[in-house]
Formats: structure tokens, C-alpha cells, sequence
């Protein structure tokens, strides 16, 4: 198996378990799991359009938003600058903690499952 198939993989399976986390009760232990697994989410899927584009495009991407930008212009994704904000929201996530940020974080999860899910689709067709 390819480093992108087992990346694309590894999308899929994160992706479901933030989707399982977001089905439980939000208590605080489910908020922060839910992050934690958003985190993962967000890494596996700038990493796997990285490789991806290095792989079948030639193309080199140093960081998460370039990446975004430049799977736009391939046709990757669609424009939306939702992927920059979660890369800011992200970035925020492993530097700041109290319970208020927590819970706006976690208020904008089910939208970033969303993008996961579509993303994870294209990559299964590439």
C-alpha cells in the first residue's frame, strides 16, 4: 500500500472517530476527545494532500495552509476558506486551553466532520 493510500486510510479512520466522539453526550472528557481527535483530523489531512501532490504532481508544500491553497489550484478541493480557519483554529488549540475556548472549538466540529468526510470521498476516487 502507498504512503498516500495508508494516509488516506488513516483520514478515513480518524475522521470516524471524530464523528463517534461528536455523537456522545458532551460532557467535558467527550469536548476534549473530540479535539484531540479534531487536531489529528486536520494533520492527517494536510499531510495527506501532501503527499499527494509531491507524488503525482511534483509539487512541494512546506505548511498546512500553502498545502490548502495549493489542493485548491489542483482542483483537490473546493475554494473554502473554512480549511485556512481550521488550520488558525488548530495552531490555537495546541497553544491556548480554558474551558470557554474549549467549548467554541467544540461548537465548530460538526462543520470540520463535514469537510473531513467530503475530503475523505475525493481521496478514495484518486
Amino acid at each position: 500500500m502507498s504512503k498516500f493510500n495508508q494516509q488516506a486510510l488513516q483520514l478515513s479512520q480518524a475522521t470516524q472517530r471524530l464523528q463517534e466522539a461528536l455523537t456522545e453526550t458532551k460532557t467535558p472528557m467527550i469536548r476534549d476527545s473530540a479535539i484531540q481527535r479534531f487536531e489529528f483530523c486536520l494533520d492527517l489531512t494536510w499531510k495527506t494532500l501532501k503527499t499527494y501532490l509531491e507524488d503525482n504532481k511534483g509539487i512541494i508544500v512546506k505548511s498546512p495552509k500553502e498545502c490548502f491553497r495549493v489542493a485548491y489550484q489542483q482542483n483537490l478541493i473546493d475554494y473554502d476558506l473554512k480549511w485556512l480557519e481550521l488550520v488558525d483554529l488548530r495552531n490555537e488549540t495546541v497553544h491556548t486551553y480554558n474551558e470557554d475556548f474549549a467549548d467554541l472549538v467544540y461548537s465548530k466540529l460538526p462543520e470540520a466532520l463535514n469537510l473531513f468526510q467530503s475530503l475523505s470521498t475525493i481521496l478514495k476516487t484518486l
